[in-house]
């Protein structure tokens, strides 16, 4: 009996811990939910900030409230410690975390005096035509070289490419349905032709089922982490340089509209921006020109 109460107790999430361990989190966990669901954010923001109080909630021993600002920042600190990059680290989402749920409790005075997240200037990597053809093409999967293919030919974030269903991809209308993406909105983008053909190919050969690009238990998508390594293998292959990652392909994308002549308002829609600012970093590296609707994998091989 108690080796199956250990092992119950080690199946359980940090949040999970933190309800049944620190009296009152369940309270302040509700009452989170309540707020990010009313607020429109994405259900990944409430674990993101959850998951955050619960671990120091559990360290502490405590609520969140209840913790003095000595301590808050002796923790910060070591989160900081722990990463070289602390803006992109557990620190970061801490910091935010701790900021919304001060706010949920009326403690805006805390909030405030909690340290300010530094975002870093810089431009997004963006891949040259050559390299995009080169690394669609390394692959030895027909899977991954459509789905590395189709990542940029529509500007998908990694999880909405994991997300996407097969009843997603409407070749009839030429669009593609994304679905409750961030900020719990749906949103079309084009269907590029020359994707279509391959994932007509990959289709008939592959055989996925319900998802797009399954992954490996039955009914399941193929994960982002298998993504990323479908990526890191054929970033391998071409020998690029660059520092590569999913969402380069994303930045990529937007950058090639811009240059092939499309308006940053309609781009910002495409890519599903909350904000025009967010869009307008692609100003620094591309001209805009004002044309119609297409997806920048047809433009590709036109260049020729």
């Amino acid at each position: 009996m108690r080796t199956q109460s250990k092992l119950r107790k080690k199946s359980f999430t940090v949040v999970e811990q933190a309800i049944h361990q620190i009296r009152g989190f369940k309270k302040l966990y509700e009452e989170m939910d309540d707020k990010v669901r009313l607020s429109g954010h994405s259900s990944s923001t409430l674990s993101n900030y959850a998951r955050k109080m619960a671990q120091l909630s559990l360290h502490f021993g405590k609520l969140p409230e209840h913790i003095s600002e000595k301590e808050v920042n002796k923790y910060l600190a070591n989160l900081a410690r722990q990463s070289k990059t602390p803006s992109l680290s557990d620190f970061k989402f801490t910091v935010y975390g701790l900021r919304y749920c001060y706010r949920l409790l009326g403690m805006n005075e805390k909030a405030i005096a909690l340290p300010k997240i530094k975002q870093p200037n810089k431009l997004p990597v963006v891949l040259n035509y050559d390299e995009c053809k080169a690394l669609f093409h390394a692959p030895d999967l027909l899977k991954h070289r459509v789905l590395l293919s189709l990542i940029y030919s529509a500007g998908l974030r990694a999880h909405e490419a994991s997300n996407l269903h097969i009843a997603d991809i409407d070749s009839g209308r030429m669009m593609i349905h994304i679905r409750q993406s961030k900020y719990n909105k749906d949103r079309y983008v084009p269907l590029s032709t020359g994707v279509l053909q391959g994932l007509r190919k990959y289709f008939y050969a592959c055989h996925p089922v319900e998802y797009l690009f399954n992954g490996n238990e039955p009914g399941s998508p193929l994960s982002v982490r298998g993504m990323q390594w479908a990526l890191r293998e054929a970033v391998k292959k071409c020998k690029l340089q660059k520092g590569i990652t999913l969402h380069t392909l994303r930045h990529t994308y937007a950058t090639h509209l811009l240059e092939f002549g499309m308006d940053i308002v309609t781009i910002k829609d495409l890519l599903g921006h909350e904000r025009i600012d967010t869009t307008m970093v692609y100003l620094h590296v591309a001209r805009p020109n004002r044309t119609n609707l297409f997806s920048p994998f047809d433009r590709l091989y036109q260049a020729d």
